[in-house]
């Protein structure tokens, strides 16, 4: 069965990081509810939850996306931007050690949030969370797995894949690129069809390819409408509360298609 890796919500998100947003409160209980609805849509899709350590006193540390990217047999590492995620990592790691051969990025500043797979290339996007350091270290770790690395441009968003994400192939195989107008350019992004999100819609632009099914944030009907013209299998979950702290469908899950 395909996994996805995920960890609770810590009793602290309300202390979580923040770029973009003001801050507001946060029902961390909420958020967990919530969380556990993402992960039923995961189950599904056809997903076997596999649970991270749980890191209470973290509270950005629901967010494992950020902390690695997965390529097939191989799990990448990193290292990110923000100084109070850096102990999530070795958490991580420790609960992909037995799935993956581990590669650990060891120079500069890389969120997972930043990297978009598309086919055999990764486009990882610099934000206040990844700099060009990181996207060098990602590149020498991912050329031998014949992963190109490609340098992508952002502007308004905390991370790439806040405001573009992979939908995967329609009903009639053509893949589609889910983007938000004024986060991203979508040319720069080869080999994959672009449809933007409803202009008033951009929490849509972050969706999560599970299976055959699209986990997509409630409250984004336009967007919703516009996968299922292409007959998308589109599951939409509320996380409003998660998203009080920048979150998107991606941040919350690790994905395993093997």
């Amino acid at each position: 069965m395909k996994r996805a890796f995920t960890r609770a919500v810590s009793p602290r998100l309300p202390e979580c990081q923040l770029t973009h947003l003001q801050r507001s409160p946060i029902d961390a209980r909420k958020a967990a509810r919530q969380h556990a609805a993402y992960e039923a849509a995961l189950r599904g899709a056809g997903f076997e939850i596999v649970r991270l350590p749980e890191l209470a006193e973290d509270p950005d540390a629901v967010f494992v996306e950020d902390t690695a990217i997965l390529m097939g047999e191989h799990a990448v590492i990193t290292r990110p931007g923000a100084a109070s995620r850096a102990g999530e990592t070795k958490s991580t790691a420790e609960g992909l050690k037995n799935h993956f051969n581990l590669h650990w990025i060891e120079r500069g500043h890389l969120d997972g949030g930043d990297v978009l797979r598309i086919g055999s290339r990764l486009y990882v996007g610099l934000s206040t969370r990844t700099n060009a350091e990181g996207v060098r270290s990602l590149a020498e770790l991912a050329a031998p797995l014949g992963i190109e690395v490609i340098e992508a441009e952002l502007r308004d968003c905390l991370h790439l894949k806040t405001g573009v994400t992979n939908a995967g192939p329609d009903a009639s195989g053509t893949p589609v690129l889910l983007y938000h107008t004024r986060s991203v350019d979508p040319s720069q992004f080869s080999g994959i069809e672009p449809i933007a999100v409803d202009d008033s819609e951009a929490p849509a632009a972050n969706c999560v390819r599970a299976g055959d099914h699209i986990i997509l944030p409630a409250g984004n009907p336009r967007t919703a409408a516009r996968l299922r013209e292409r007959r998308f299998t589109v599951v939409e979950v509320d996380v409003s509360e998660l998203q009080k702290a920048e979150s998107g469908v991606t941040c919350m899950s690790l994905i395993d298609e093997r």
